[in-house]
């Protein structure tokens, strides 16, 4: 599902969401695709179910957002360990 659709579907609410198409570039992570796994009123109830999926299946891509936001960019997160600099 594009981000629009997801807008249209979920107005002024935090959805929790799976990419399934993405892309990375210059620090960011573009997302494309996604599943609506959840959606919520409150950002602190996105959060945590967030948190739950991330536990149970960590190589996934999940996410939250608000609806509100124009567009699905993320500041890219590094995980593991990281070269000289």
């Amino acid at each position: 599902m594009r981000w629009k659709e997801v807008q249209e579907r979920f107005p002024e609410e935090w959805v929790v969401l799976e990419a399934k198409k993405a892309h990375s570039e210059g620090g960011q992570r573009y997302i494309e695709d996604v599943i609506v796994i959840d959606s919520f009123a409150d950002s602190t109830s996105a959060l945590r179910r967030y948190n739950e999926l991330h536990r149970e299946e960590p190589s996934r891509e999940y996410c939250f957002f608000h609806t509100s936001r124009p567009e699905l960019i993320a500041r890219e997160r590094y995980v593991g360990v990281r070269g000289p600099r």
